[in-house]
């Protein structure tokens, strides 16, 4: 996690001001809240993010299943 904020350019003096400014704009109480909903919002995204692989491999199942020939009863157009 701290490659993240070195990548950033965030060193810990700005997450600190970041951290106050947080805390003076929502406040002690809402804090706990907030952070709960952000975690919830994370756990969402990572499995919306693992659902297009099975849902690609759904799609693919279903235009393999397109594209067999249909069988004919044998006689010519």
């Amino acid at each position: 996690m701290s490659h993240l904020f070195l990548l950033l350019g965030l060193g810990t003096g700005e997450l600190i001001v970041i951290a106050l400014v947080i805390l003076l704009f929502f406040g002690a109480a809402k804090l706990p809240e907030l952070m709960k909903g952000l975690g919830k919002g994370i756990k969402s995204f990572k499995q919306e993010m693992n659902t297009p692989d099975q849902e690609t491999a759904k799609t693919a199942d279903k235009a393999e299943s397109k594209e067999t020939p249909k069988e004919t009863d044998g006689k010519a157009e």
